[in-house]
């Protein structure tokens, strides 16, 4: 797992694109590994390469500084298409730790939580004031569940609470019930002394 996730102030990348899937984020062909390392060379790869493999100059993403611009700022309905965990995995690796959409799709925001990875749903006016300000530092407060820019008034948002205090703690499920193995552990000693 990432580092915990508290607040991130960031500038957004605009990719105003509607219905951005899966395989777009990672096409298939790079999903023979089961190790999230390395996956971010593959991010949106057919959008920042040509066949032959060279970095196509007009290429957004290739024109970025990826510490400088940690939020996606996706259009309606993001992470649509097939429920491939390699999605967030390689976004995260590439450098994101966000995106925000008007709409995200319930199977990516899923995998997206598990992953360290935070999915923000807002309303289409905060999105159009995003975009035409993407040089503007936005930030994510997951404590406090707000969306911060400028001298605008905070934009709440929410997240399931359980996916937000893994986050939080920057562990995923495995890693929480690992955090509360002593207490697993004590239950299971005492159900074993319960008479059947």
């Amino acid at each position: 797992m990432p580092e915990p996730f508290r607040a991130l102030t960031s500038k957004v990348l605009v990719l105003s694109q509607s219905n951005i899937d899966t395989d777009q984020i990672i096409p298939a062909r790079f999903l023979t590994t089961t190790s999230r390392e390395g996956l971010g060379r593959h991010a949106f790869h057919d959008w920042r390469y040509e066949a032959d493999g060279t970095p196509k100059p007009e290429a957004v993403l290739n024109r970025i500084d990826p510490p400088e611009h940690r939020i996606l700022l996706a259009g309606d309905n993001f992470g649509c298409g097939s429920s491939r965990e390699h999605a967030p995995w390689a976004l995260v690796d590439y450098g994101f730790r966000a995106v925000i959409s008007t709409s995200i799709a319930d199977i990516f925001s899923s995998n997206a939580l598990k992953n360290g990875f935070l999915p923000v749903v807002v309303d289409q006016a905060v999105w159009d004031d995003l975009a035409a300000h993407p040089e503007q530092p936005v930030t994510l407060d997951l404590e406090t569940q707000e969306l911060r820019r400028g001298n605008h008034a905070p934009v709440a948002f929410t997240v399931e609470p359980f996916a937000r205090q893994c986050l939080l703690d920057g562990v995923d499920t495995l890693g929480w019930l690992q955090n509360h193995l002593p207490a697993v552990e004590a239950y299971e000693r005492a159900r074993a002394k319960e008479p059947a």
